[in-house]
């Protein structure tokens, strides 16, 4: 038994993210574990289906088991995205290796990249950018581009290479013994366009899934209600005008001045697109304030978002991931009921009823709105 785990969002699953799991499988995984975003995805927005729909599918797709990744991980920002998964992947107990798409498509470039990162975000010359009104990544290319060669800096531009390198750094921070492992990404990670094949980017799916175009080529169909962030664009409004410019300074990522740009952009800001370039400046990115803007609404907090997992939540398995729940040697509770698992601890209980809360904002963003209490009541998919 040799099992491997896939950190990702499957926003939606499509045929680049069957390929990874096929080419896992080729390099010697007999089990494999998803660990997977729930309803709130890290471009800071909602997931198109609910996290349901989506492990079924991952599972219908070669995915052994899935699990969520809470929504204050999953807003993070890559290096917080990868290690709140990778610390669910260590409390299993069990996992041989990590499997993440990359670019590079090779791990050693990607670990020297890693050792580059840690030496310039110490260094003198990241400072100074920071302090000149930067943002992280373009302080970050500056320092690389002062004491690396060219290739170290263009491993580290690409998007995938960033959440490898983070994957890498966050295994290593806690001394695992999980094998890293890569698959080469072709198409581009964010191109509404892109498509190769029979690959296409999530981003290009999406957009056919809102223009009720047939994405059949790229993706398995998912026959099933879809959440839009636009259903929920007055009640983030409003939620933002009763904050407090203290309230803003509490949220994560609110950074180099972000909560308070956050806090005067929502007082005259009529849409949300109007919100996100009113905060924006060149010292954040727009995915950066697409989360802030999110986790202001949803109220994740430093606080909660600095918290350690008190849980893990199963939402699907097969019979081999039934086995992998007979091999893991758990540091924390994990079941399938997220009512059942509530009742383990006083930190699994705020966390639980924390995140059924998200999981009620989120029931409204579909056409037909679903009642609260979802998430206490929704069963796992399981799969013969």
């Amino acid at each position: 038994m040799k099992t491997a785990a896939i950190i990702a969002e499957y926003n939606p699953f499509h045929n680049g993210h069957r390929y990874h799991i096929e080419q896992t499988r080729k390099a010697g995984a007999t089990h494999i574990i998803s660990i997977m975003s729930g309803n709130f995805v890290q471009r800071g927005d909602l997931a198109v289906f609910d996290k349901y729909v989506r492990a079924k599918t991952a599972v219908d797709n070669g995915a052994d088991l899935v699990i969520e990744l809470p929504s204050r991980y999953s807003l993070m920002s890559a290096e917080g995205f990868a290690r709140g998964a990778v610390s669910i992947i260590s409390a299993l107990g069990c996992v041989d290796m990590l499997s993440f798409g990359s670019e590079s498509g090779d791990i050693p470039p990607l670990k020297e990249a890693s050792a580059a990162i840690e030496y310039c975000i110490h260094s003198a010359k990241f400072d100074e950018q920071i302090q000149r009104g930067k943002s992280y990544p373009a302080a970050l290319q500056a320092a690389l581009r002062e004491y690396y060669t060219e290739d170290v800096s263009e491993v580290i531009q690409s998007p995938n290479n960033t959440l490898a390198i983070e994957y890498l750094s966050a295994l290593d921070d806690i001394g695992s013994r999980i094998t890293p492992f890569t698959v080469t990404r072709t198409v581009p990670h964010d191109d509404e366009s892109a498509a190769l094949g029979e690959f296409s980017s999530a981003s290009a799916i999406r957009r056919k899934i809102r223009d009720g175009e047939d994405y059949s080529a790229f993706a398995p169909v998912a026959n099933a209600p879809t959440a839009d962030i636009m259903r929920l664009e007055r009640a983030v409004l409003a939620k933002l005008r009763i904050l407090s410019p203290d309230s803003f300074e509490q949220i994560y990522d609110c950074v180099n001045g972000l909560g308070n740009r956050l806090y005067k952009a929502s007082r005259t800001a009529k849409s949300l697109e109007e919100l996100y370039f009113a905060a924006k400046n060149k010292s954040v990115t727009l995915a950066r304030v697409r989360r802030a803007v999110l986790c202001a609404f949803l109220g994740i907090t430093k606080q909660i978002s600095s918290a350690p997992p008190a849980y893990i939540h199963v939402l699907g398995m097969n019979d081999r991931g039934r086995e992998v729940l007979s091999a893991a040697k758990c540091k924390i509770p994990i079941d399938t009921s997220l009512k059942a698992i509530s009742q383990t601890s006083s930190a699994a209980h705020r966390q639980a009823v924390f995140e059924a809360r998200l999981g009620d904002i989120y029931s409204l963003a579909f056409e037909d709105p679903r009642p609260c209490g979802y998430d206490f009541t929704a069963k796992p998919i399981i799969v013969d």
